[in-house]
Formats: structure tokens, C-alpha cells, sequence
């Protein structure tokens, strides 16, 4: 007899990226060198300052044993400064929460604020890890689409609408992934408005925002505590992702439930990365800074490049990603990603992915590639018949 597995989670595609990286192995090589514009990872390695901080973190005795669940007090610290010079508002160390990667807070928050039988909102295109972790929740996933015509923004009309009195938590992405999209403060504002008047939730995963100039306003509304998450991740501003480091900010309610959470996650997030990052988060804000003026070079490359290949066309592109439209109506997504990998060495995402109605697309995480790398991409991409 077989015995059944969670239907919950047995049910689930199996992982993206590494089936995505099985078809980059089946290049022979014959365009060059393998072009990886699929998994969001940094394109350049971390200073040395950060490996030596992380060095000496990791051969402590301190970092050998068991820390706080919220995180070490001196990055909730240094963290809370930094959120709140960035964003011009106070924010307390007591309102940070630690985590071990991003999908770890997206979980705590998500947790934190629905369960078996709620539903929480997203767009449509949408991050796939956000819905397989709330399809393993066992929380209904509710979508708003979002069209090329508005930039791959949700219209508030629209997100009224798909707003149903049983969705707890509207799950939003910006800079998007995988779009690239960034929201702009005035349209942040808007959702978050709206959000209260329907007493939903309002999860705002800011992964990529050091690579944006973008910045809302919503921690300086006196309700923030009452409505608002963000989550952000480390990993890929100080470029240490195997570290697996995250962080939310939330009011005391939330932060509360994240403990309790995590207590029977991990009980606390990785001590030498959080010991290394409590360092690093002041003396590196020059280089974050250069980091992002460089992957604003790629983006301009990415465009020039695309000159080549003026059949495909950029849907949406900003801080990571771009959201490129193959020119092969009728055809999957996946089956472009595919013969781009195995013919011409370009590995990237179907579209198909991260939701329905997205064949069209693909995402290519641009800012894992150098100018020089990503300048090579017009030529393969016009030479796929």
C-alpha cells in the first residue's frame, strides 16, 4: 500500500529554478558561454569587509548557540535606523523581526495573519513562492490581474472588486518580481487606503527596493501599525544569500505573533550573518549605493541590446527584472525558455510560472550579468526561428 502525502503540498510543482537550471545543462555551447538570467542573485560578489565580518562571526563561541527569536539586538537596532532614516520615519528596533530570508518572513507574516480557510490576495503575474506557500497553508489565493496597458499595476477599481470579504492580507511585490515594476508612492498610498477601509492587510515585500530610487510614505501614516507589513531581504543588497537573511517590520501585534511563529520554525535566524550585518549596514551604504547605479547600467545595456532583437519586447522592466514579450504567439512559455536554454545558452523563466495568462512572457533577472555579458543577448535571442 502507498501511503498518501499531504495532498497540500504533493500536489505542487516541484521547484522552479531547478528545473529551469536542468534545461541550461542540456547547452552544448555553441553561442558562448551560458547567459544565467534566471535566479535573482546577486552579479557581483559581497566587499571584502562583509567576508570578513562574517568570518569572524562564524568561528564565535556567540554565534555557536541559540539567539533571540526576534533577532539580535543590535541588528533590530541598526535595521530599525536604517528604515527609519530611509523612509524620513521613526521606526523601533521592537518593531523588527529577524528572519532567515525573506520566504521565511513572508511565511511568519502570512501566518501571523490568516489561516486555513482565509484567502489572501495577489497580482497576477505573481511571485510562485508566495503561492505555494499559502497553497501548503492551506489559505485560499485569491488574484488581481494586472495588464500591459497599466505598467503591470493593479487598478484600484479592479482590487476593490477582488477585494471578497474573505481575503485577510493583499500581498504586494515592489519592486516586482517578476516584473520589475516599481510602485509608485502615490498608488502604495492608494492600496493602503483601501486595504483599511476593507480591514485587509497590507504585505509589502520590498526585496529589491536598495535598487530602486522609488520611496512611499506609508510608515509615516499614524495607522501603520494596524495594517501595514514589509518585508525585506538581505541577501541580496549585502550579497550573502546562502546566509539566508530577512527581516519584517511590523507593530507590536505582528511582531508578537512572528515570535511565535518562529519558535517553531527555527527559533531564531542565522546568529553569524546577523552578528556580521549589524556591521555592515552603516559602513556599506556607499557601496549599496554604487550597486545600485551599476544595475541601472544593466538595465540601459538590456535596452540597447534588445535593439538587436526588436521582436521582443519589453512588457515592464525596473531594479532586478525584465518582463520580456517573446514574439512566438501560440507558443508557451515554457517551451521558448526551454529552447532558449538548450539552443542559444539564455536561461531564464517562463512567464507561465508565475501565473495564468503570462505565456507570453518571460523574466529574465538581468542584474545577474555584467554589461558586457548582457550586451550578447540581442544575437541569441534573434537568432531563435
Amino acid at each position: 500500500m502507498t501511503l498518501a502525502l499531504n495532498p497540500a503540498v504533493d500536489t505542487l510543482a516541484l521547484p522552479a529554478i531547478p528545473a529551469v537550471q536542468g534545461w541550461a545543462r542540456e547547452y552544448d555551447g555553441s553561442c558562448g558561454p551560458l547567459l544565467d538570467l534566471s535566479q535573482a542573485v546577486p552579479g557581483y560578489p559581497p566587499p571584502p569587509e562583509m567576508l570578513d565580518w562574517l568570518a569572524e562571526a562564524a568561528g564565535s563561541n556567540e554565534a555557536t548557540n541559540y539567539g533571540n527569536i526576534e533577532g539580535e539586538p543590535a541588528l533590530r537596532a541598526a535595521y530599525a535606523a536604517h528604515v527609519s532614516d530611509l523612509y524620513s520615519a521613526p521606526v523601533a528596533a521592537e518593531e523588527t523581526h529577524i528572519t532567515s530570508g525573506c520566504n521565511q518572513a513572508f511565511v511568519s507574516a502570512v501566518m501571523a495573519v490568516a489561516g486555513a480557510g482565509d484567502a489572501v490576495l495577489m497580482t497576477n503575474p505573481c511571485y510562485f513562492n508566495h503561492e505555494a506557500t499559502l497553497s501548503m497553508l492551506g489559505i485560499g489565493t485569491r488574484f488581481v490581474t494586472c495588464h500591459a496597458e497599466d505598467g503591470f499595476l493593479p487598478d484600484i477599481d479592479a482590487l476593490r472588486t477582488a477585494l471578497t470579504p474573505e481575503v485577510r492580507a493583499f500581498a504586494v511585490v515592489s519592486p516586482n518580481n517578476p516584473t520589475g515594476c516599481v510602485y509608485p508612492a502615490t498608488l502604495l498610498d492608494a492600496i493602503l487606503d483601501l486595504c483599511r477601509e476593507k480591514g485587509v492587510w497590507l504585505i509589502l515585500d520590498e526585496t529589491y527596493r536598495d535598487f530602486s530610487e522609488e520611496r512611499h510614505e506609508l510608515l509615516s501614516r499614524p495607522d501603520w501599525r494596524d495594517g501595514l507589513i514589509l518585508l525585506y531581504s538581505f541577501s541580496k543588497s549585502f550579497c550573502i544569500p546562502g546566509h539566508r537573511l530577512g527581516a519584517m517590520i511590523g507593530g507590536e501585534r505582528v511582531i508578537g505573533a512572528a515570535a511565535k511563529i518562529m519558535d517553531n520554525l527555527q527559533i531564531c535566524a542565522p546568529r553569524a550573518a546577523q552578528i556580521a550585518v549589524a556591521k555592515a549596514i552603516e559602513p556599506l551604504a556607499g557601496w549599496r549605493a554604487s550597486n545600485r547605479i551599476e544595475i541601472g547600467r544593466r538595465a540601459k545595456a538590456l535596452r540597447g541590446t534588445l535593439l538587436e532583437a526588436p521582436e521582443w519586447q519589453i512588457g515592464a522592466m525596473g531594479a532586478y527584472f525584465a518582463w520580456l514579450r517573446h514574439p512566438f504567439p501560440g507558443t508557451g512559455s515554457v517551451e521558448i525558455a526551454q529552447r532558449l536554454a538548450r539552443e542559444a545558452g539564455v536561461s531564464c523563466i517562463p512567464g507561465a510560472f508565475f501565473g495564468e495568462g503570462q505565456d507570453d512572457y518571460l523574466r529574465l533577472a538581468f542584474a545577474n550579468a555584467d554589461c558586457d555579458v548582457i550586451a550578447q543577448l540581442g544575437g541569441r535571442l534573434s537568432g531563435l526561428v
